[in-house]
């Protein structure tokens, strides 16, 4: 049977049971050749690693959305990169689209083009579930990146974002802060992405989630739309509206230049201000001692994406797990970075 045959059923026969992995993905992978030891036991056991080693040059597709917010520049950016770290990938780029016809059209492109694997940020998850079944069904696994598929079956492997987490991480944080600086009744506001978005709900859930545990809730709150303008403006607007402000969570660090603009512009600095996201802004922010903290949602998804997808294209698994295959399902941590640890982080970050 040819590699390309095996593959592809190896593919086609994967455990449809998704495991969640609540971690960020490590670099390093290993190969699932058997030893040449028959002592030695099945399965990956922390052996030296040697799935990085060039191998057959596999064909990799990647379609994502317009650039037009640093966190998505970057996304695509960390794709690129992680596909010219290996020498045995062949990327195929699509352009840039936020027109989920022409996005559909580009991965109709990739199945006639019969490449190896499609890793896929979609413009909007449901318009584009149909054409990475028929891309599955094909025999290519797709990787699924940050907006999910209204079917489970259309990925191999699906990567996200933790939204609900990054809420809880803010809320949480501000509830350190309360406890810390012995805060009396303190005023809590809130800047919102696009409030019709589901992962602007889930991190304002999280965030009323966290608050509520330590008996503190949102006294003031705003929707931007993830601009840097419309930053500007409603955090103009929540100023006005709040004479005094405690503690301040902005959704998003691309909107939150307008934000800070805004908070200048006012001259107001006596509340803690926690951003999302990770930009570069924020963490010099940090730095400067402008800004509390900031909560990541990392841009790195599609560079995992290709990394997995080169991994599935080589029948491979990962280093630092003791089962053979890929997993399904991974979800990013959301961790707080401060003023001490904000050098571990800063070379990562993306300019708004």
């Amino acid at each position: 049977m040819p590699r390309r045959a095996r593959t592809r059923l190896s593919r086609l026969l994967a455990p449809a049971a998704a495991l969640a992995v609540a971690t960020t993905l490590v670099a390093g992978c290993t190969s699932n050749a058997e030893e040449d030891d028959s002592s030695a036991p099945s399965g990956n056991t922390g052996a030296t690693s040697n799935n990085d080693d060039p191998g057959e040059t596999v064909t990799i597709g990647w379609s994502g959305p317009e650039a037009d917010h640093g966190w998505l520049a970057a996304v695509n950016d960390s794709a690129i990169a992680a596909a010219e770290q290996y020498s045995d990938i062949d990327l195929r780029v699509a352009e840039a689209t936020n027109d989920p016809s022409l996005q559909i059209s580009q991965v109709e492109t990739f199945i006639n083009q019969d490449v190896d694997a499609i890793v896929l940020l979609p413009v909007d998850g449901a318009q584009l579930t149909d054409v990475a079944l028929r891309a599955m069904n094909a025999g290519i696994p797709v990787i699924n990146v940050d907006r999910e598929f209204s079917d489970p079956a259309a990925a191999r492997v699906t990567i996200l974002g933790n939204n609900y987490g990054m809420g809880l991480s803010a809320g949480r944080y501000a509830c350190q802060l309360v406890q810390e600086h012995d805060l009396q009744d303190p005023v809590i506001a809130e800047i919102a992405g696009t409030d019709s978005l589901p992962l602007t709900q889930e991190r304002s859930q999280g965030f009323a989630d966290a608050l509520e545990d330590c008996g503190q809730e949102v006294d003031n709150r705003v929707a931007a739309d993830f601009t840097v303008e419309s930053g500007e403006a409603q955090a103009s607007n929540l100023l006005q509206a709040a004479d005094h402000i405690d503690i301040i969570w902005n959704h998003d660090d691309d909107q939150g230049v307008g934000v800070k603009q805004a908070f200048d512009n006012a001259g107001r600095d006596e509340f803690f201000f926690i951003g999302g996201a990770g930009s570069a802004n924020a963490m010099r922010w940090i730095q400067e001692g402008e800004m509390e903290a900031t909560v990541l949602y990392p841009p790195t998804q599609a560079a995992d994406g290709i990394k997995l997808a080169r991994l599935l294209a080589q029948d491979k698994g990962m280093s630092d797990l003791v089962q053979l295959e890929v997993p399904r399902r991974i979800v990013l941590d959301a961790p707080v970075v401060t003023a001490d640890n904000v050098d571990q982080y800063i070379d990562q970050a993306f300019e708004s």
